[in-house]
Formats: C-alpha cells, structure tokens, sequence
C-alpha cells in the first residue's frame, strides 16, 4: 500500500471539509515522519545531514501546531535578530517545499489562480500562498522581509499581511554595493530589533544579540574549512538534505542548530575517504521533487554537489565585530544583491574553493532574476574555463518540468565533464 498516496487523499478531503482539521491531520503526519525517522534513520546519510533534517522538520511542526512561537519571514532575512528572542522563523519556500511533498500542490496553485495572482510567479510563492488563502497555514504573529534576492516576497508578504492582519517590518537594501547601504541598512536592523522585541513580547538584549552572531561567525567559519575537504572528498546525501542547509544558513542563522550543523559537517567529512568522483557546484534552488534528478544525485559514486551557491554565499566570513555592521554587510554585499558581476564572482570563488569541474545553474521557472542573469553567468564562468548547464524548470511545481529532457541534458553533460577530465582538461 502507499501510505504516503493515502495520506495526502485523507489530507485533501479534510481541507475541503474544515481547515484546522486538515492541519491537525498535517501536523500529525509530519510528527509521524519525524519519529519515523529518529527510530529508522537512513544510515546512508551523515549524522550531520540528519540532525539538519531533524531540526526543519520540528521546525515546520511547530509552525502549524504552535504558531505564536514563531514569525514568517522572507528566505535572506538575517536570522540572528529572532533567534536572540528565541523565536523560529520559517520561510514561505521551507514550507512550501514540505507542501510539494503533499502532492496536493494543484489544489493551492488553482486558488491563487482564482484570486488573481499571476502564473509566472514563483511556484513556492503562489503554494503558500494558496495554502494560506485555503485556511490549512495558521496565523503568524508577525513578519519580516525584505526585497532581497527575491522578487516573489514583494508581492507575497504585502498579501500576507492584509490577509492576517498582522504586524510586518519592511528590510529594504539597495541595489548599490557601498558602504553607505550597509549604514542604512544597519540602521533598519536596530529598528528591526526594536520591533521584533515589541511583536514577540520578548526583549533581545545586546548581549543575547552578539552571542547569536559570534554562534554564526563560528558556523561560517566552520562551513568554509568543511569545503577545504569538499576538495577530494564527499558527504553522501540527496537533493533534498542538501536542500536543509539552504534553510539552516539563512533564517535559522545565529541558532545553536546552525552551528551545530556545520561543526558536524565538518567532523563528518574529514572522515570521508577520498573520492574519483565528478565534482559540480550548485547554483540557486535544487529541484528535490524531480525523481530522476534525485535518483541521480542520491548517494551517487558518479557525481556529487560540492557547494550551492544560496549557502556559500550566507557563510561568508564575517567582517565586524558589530552585530548590526555584520548583518548589514552580509546583506549589501551579497552576491544576491546589486549587479549579475557579483554573482558570477561569487560562482566562480565557489568552484574554485571546492575544485569543482562544472556548474549546473537551475533557471527556477518563476525566478525573474535568476532567469534574466542565467545566459550571462553561464557566458561568464565558460569565458573563464569552467563549464556550465542551465536547467530550465519548476523547483515546486512538478508540472513545469520535463524530467526526461532535464535528465538526458544532465547526462549529457557529466559525460562532457568525464571526457574533459579523461583528455587532463584544466580550467584557465
């Protein structure tokens, strides 16, 4: 029988009939899953891989059964901020990434449709807020977003807010990459302190503040001596724990689990043997929910993912002791932010890092920015030696993705990178 098939029809029903019943039933299963997989771990994965999976889960579990100890906010929202307030945030694409594994994905896709919301928008976007206009996502307390990286949260988190009702601070960045965007934008981040403490209740001290971004200093610092290895050697994992650490590195920065997930990186991959296989970065999102793509990466002796660029970006060193100087710069000068020049630096510095022999680029279907900079990222990094694919599809939205094209081009391209080796192919 297929349990999970089972499950997402009773889950369907019930939406239709009573909402908050439906997300009982959710959280049901989500905390069935857990235990599931605390009794019956896959040993196949390393215990740092299975703590981040552990720790999004509890995570999305909290998010429906006890709302009022989280707040919603956007994916590049620096994290350190809420976790000094002990709150957990959760991101509209965490959650709607475990929504897809529902396969009732459709049902929200139809209502944002109904209510106007454009098809070309991000799929993980319109899920949630499908989800959310259905009555399943339960009240936040507050937000925080902001425009970076993300053209969806400009009109996701406004939509939000009227729909709940709820309080929501704005991060705005500038495009320019100066010092003068880092003073402003630390400026909001003292105001966003101040918000925080008055939607939560719970006044962050400065002393908790700074103790959350030494917490992610260290993390960054352990993530990037954890890529020294990723040079010759591996972590077995998938597409989807991979897809954890995009999480852990952003709203969850400045967590004890952040930093306990990349000091365990750390201890399990310097004890990983050395490995022939072909080495790719990653750039942008993972398309986790496409099962040959996730076949192929899966515990792979072909190939593996050195790094993706969302997470090595986030690990970056840090610059001041200043809590608020530290976060500001991390978000200015983010290659996520400003010019496609830095993205394509940022790419480039990765594959150099981790020796990785090509890139793969998912132009996520919906993802204007990363869509439009794609042919110029891929021009730039071959004009530089390194080979790159674009993959052209759905992240979330299964139905916007054609699994046989993307895996025949995959294939193709590994087998690019094998004959470049086989013939002492070096990058300029």
């Amino acid at each position: 029988m297929d349990y999970i098939s089972v499950f997402d029809r009773i889950l369907q029903k019930k939406l239709e009939r009573d909402p908050a019943e439906a997300r009982r039933f959710l959280a049901f299963g989500y905390r069935a899953y857990r235990r599931l997989g605390r009794i019956f771990p896959d040993r196949r994965l390393p215990e740092s891989k299975r703590f981040a999976a552990d720790v999004v889960m509890r995570l999305m579990i909290k998010v429906l059964t006890k709302p009022e100890e989280t707040c919603m906010a956007s994916l590049f929202v620096p994290g350190e901020p809420l976790a000094a307030a002990g709150i957990l945030p959760y991101s509209v694409e965490a959650f709607s990434s475990y929504l897809a594994g529902t396969h009732i994905e459709k049902l929200f896709l139809d209502r944002t449709s109904e209510d106007g919301v454009p098809e070309t928008m991000c799929s993980f976007h319109r899920i949630f807020d499908g989800a959310a206009a259905s009555g399943l996502m339960p009240k936040p307390p507050f937000m925080v977003y902001t425009n970076l990286a993300c053209d969806g949260n400009m009109m996701t988190f406004p939509y939000l807010k009227e729909l709940y009702k709820v309080p929501a601070f704005y991060i705005d960045v500038p495009w320019d990459r100066n010092e003068d965007a880092v003073a402003y934008v630390a400026d909001q981040l003292h105001r966003m302190v101040e918000f925080v403490s008055d939607s939560a209740h719970r006044k962050i001290t400065e002393e908790a503040l700074q103790a959350a971004v030494s917490r992610e200093a260290q993390a960054a610092a352990d993530y990037r001596e954890h890529l020294r290895y990723q040079r010759e050697r591996c972590l077995p994992g998938t597409m989807t724990s991979d897809m954890y650490g995009v999480f852990l590195s952003r709203i969850l920065a400045g967590t004890r689990d952040t930093a306990s997930y990349t000091a365990g990186l750390l201890q399990d991959i310097s004890r990983e043997p050395a490995t022939d296989a072909l080495r790719v970065a990653w750039i942008h999102l993972m398309p986790f929910m496409q099962p040959s793509l996730r076949k192929l990466f899966s515990f792979s002796d072909r190939i593996y993912l050195t790094a993706n660029d969302i997470v090595y970006d986030a690990f970056r060193p840090f610059r001041s002791k200043d809590p608020y100087e530290a976060m500001a710069a991390r978000m200015v000068y983010s290659a996520f932010n400003g010019k496609t020049e830095a993205r394509i630096d940022c790419a480039e510095q990765m594959v150099r890092d981790t020796n990785a022999e090509g890139v793969i680029l998912f132009a996520h279907w919906g993802c204007r920015t990363t869509i439009g900079a794609s042919g110029l990222i891929r021009d730039a990094l071959e004009a530089r030696g390194i080979p790159t694919l674009i993959l052209e599809a759905d992240g979330c939205n299964p139905a916007n993705s054609p699994d046989g094209q993307l895996m025949t081009r995959v294939e193709a391209f590994m087998e690019m990178l094998e004959e470049k080796r086989r013939q002492g192919g070096k990058m300029r």
